[in-house]
């Protein structure tokens, strides 16, 4: 909504998701396409590493339950 020049502007706060995208944006040089492509390079880079370290954390457990086994 614009302000009437009358008016003081409207101060709307901006999401996350829209300050992360305007970062991006701005990172690009306002190229929308290089500024999308390096948003999803980058959650594609996060999200292999959060299965990295979930994958790693469940072999953790399972070496746990393996040696705190009783054997009788």
């Amino acid at each position: 909504m614009q302000a009437l020049p009358h008016e003081a502007p409207v101060e709307i706060p901006l999401s996350e998701a829209e300050t992360i995208a305007a970062a991006y944006l701005r990172a690009a040089h306002g190229d929308a396409r290089a500024a999308l492509v390096r948003a999803i390079t980058d959650a594609l880079i996060d999200l292999d590493a959060a299965e990295r370290r979930a994958a790693g954390q469940g072999r953790l457990i399972s070496h746990g339950y393996a040696r705190g086994r009783v054997h009788g």
